[in-house]
């Protein structure tokens, strides 16, 4: 009779590297004591990473390079546990501003707005996601990038947005059909819808 370790060792590899798990995706194979030492144990055996509590990760290696177990991005982590809570979030302050390449500046906490519980968690290399409750309108755009650039812009403020900037958003705009973004606007403060339609003329 396989251990929950093995069965939990067989499961991650046969959905491949590169994954995310919570210790909840394991529940059928036993009781939670039991899981989190099987978890502990393929941590301690550098097979799973674990990233924070509760939350696992089966690493792709590096071979070229040499660079061993590479972890996965905040975004690809936040994205996991929205899925898991069944929650909507979006980019939001600094990280927002560097997805669109509007700033450089990474940050060290990723912030992201959600429909679901407000946490912080801070992941193994220092690092943290901190999730902001919003209200469910804030989040029922149907653009994605339409709702990044709504977040970045804010975080700006109308007040602050450079030559620089809209030189930038010029060039992110290209890549999507005008009604495609202002489908959104009325989701949007006004100074933004405004500014989009300047940037599209």
């Amino acid at each position: 009779m396989q251990s929950i370790e093995d069965v939990i060792f067989a499961r991650v590899k046969k959905c491949g590297r590169g994954k995310e798990y919570f210790a909840s995706d394991f529940a059928a194979y036993g009781e939670s004591k039991a899981i989190s030492k099987a978890l502990a144990n393929l941590v301690k055996k550098q097979i799973l990473i674990k990233l924070a509590t509760g939350i696992y990760y089966y690493p792709k290696i590096d071979k070229t390079l040499g660079l061993g177990a590479l972890y996965p991005s905040l975004d690809t982590v936040a994205e996991a546990i929205a899925r898991r809570d069944k929650a909507r979030v979006a980019p939001t302050g600094l990280y927002a501003l560097n997805r669109l390449g509007l700033s450089t500046q990474v940050p060290a906490n990723f912030v992201f707005l959600t429909d679901g519980s407000p946490r912080r968690i801070k992941i193994g290399n220092g690092n943290g996601i901190l999730f902001k409750h919003t209200a469910p309108k804030n989040l029922a755009f149907k653009s994605d990038l339409a709702m990044l650039i709504t977040f970045a812009l804010k975080e700006i403020t109308q007040e602050r947005v450079a030559p620089e900037h809209l030189d930038r958003l010029k060039y992110v705009l290209r890549q999507a059909p005008k009604e495609h973004i202002l489908q959104d606007a009325q989701l949007m403060p006004a100074w933004i819808k405004k500014l989009i339609l300047t940037l599209y003329e």
